[in-house]
């Protein structure tokens, strides 16, 4: 017949080791979820300029930040940004209204978009 060790330092041990191994576990789970935060937030998109809505220019720069995105669209055209998520392009004004969407996708197919119009108002 095997006997037993319950002697505390054994106890304290085990119960050392358990806490460890908690703790361990936790801070894994934990630093999954926080990493894949970006995979459940979706796309994001975001104009850093402050955009009127008439303009006596035709040539306009829009400007701004693309996150967690596979795809970037001006007006169904593809655009591409920096490393940091920066995006600048110019977009040519029709006589009167123009509508220009920005559109981006991310590898999941969710998508998000940025409607903005313009009025081109020629100088007389």
């Amino acid at each position: 017949m095997a006997m037993k060790d319950n002697s505390p330092l054994t106890s304290l041990g085990k119960m050392i080791s358990f806490v460890v191994t908690s703790f361990f576990l936790l801070f894994v789970l934990g630093y999954s979820i926080f990493q894949s935060r970006h995979l459940i937030i979706g796309p994001y998109l975001q104009l850093d300029n402050n955009l009127k809505t008439v303009y006596n220019t035709r040539e306009i720069t829009l400007k701004g930040t693309a996150k967690n995105i596979s795809h970037l669209w001006l007006n169904d055209r593809p655009i591409y940004t920096n490393l940091e998520g920066v995006f600048e392009e110019t977009l040519i004004l029709e006589n009167g209204y123009t509508l220009a969407i920005i559109k981006a996708t991310d590898r999941y197919g969710r998508e998000a978009k940025i409607r903005k119009e313009f009025v081109y108002k020629k100088d007389s």
